[in-house]
């Protein structure tokens, strides 16, 4: 396939995984803290996984599709790439939530998510001939920052609301 060759669908899949794992790694440690509720965290993964994925995919079109030396083939190899990768690492979280107690889910969500981090992270400074440490440390850095925040904003929330 084509498509699959083409500079849009690699934009896609680096874009779709790694919003698909901050988002939402960053969603679970945010109501994990906020309301201890598998129900919660399990319809927040899957919300994620359509609404957020279609929302990225059309971002991602549009911001490709406002480049005028970019072709369709590129926009829609973004666009669909995108789509398809952050819904298939969005709901890969699911399923520790459906295997696990939902503290051991957590954390093994946390886990799978870094390790995807480091692993697109590693391929990204190798395709750009830089340093892989240098370039993991840096979005495993930011990775841990959405993980710090979102876990104060769920505390924030129950103990103000709940």
């Amino acid at each position: 396939m084509e498509i699959l060759k083409s500079d849009g669908a690699r934009t896609g899949l680096f874009f779709g995984a790694t919003s698909g794992v901050i988002t939402t790694i960053g969603l679970i440690v945010g109501l994990n803290s906020g309301t201890q509720s598998i129900t919660a965290v399990l319809g927040g993964i899957l919300v994620i996984a359509v609404a957020d994925a279609m929302s990225d995919a059309l971002g991602i079109h549009l911001a490709e599709e406002a480049n005028p030396d970019t072709d369709h083939l590129h926009v829609w190899a973004a666009t669909i790439v995108t789509f398809l990768t952050k819904f298939v690492f969005s709901i890969s979280f699911a399923i520790p939530l459906l295997l696990l107690p939902l503290g051991t889910a957590v954390f093994a969500s946390v886990v799978w998510g870094l390790l995807v981090i480091v692993v697109l992270s590693y391929f990204l400074a190798r395709s750009q001939d830089e340093s892989p440490l240098a370039i993991i440390a840096e979005h495993v850095g930011i990775a841990a920052l959405v993980l710090v925040f979102s876990h104060y904003i769920g505390v924030w929330v129950a103990a103000t609301f709940g």
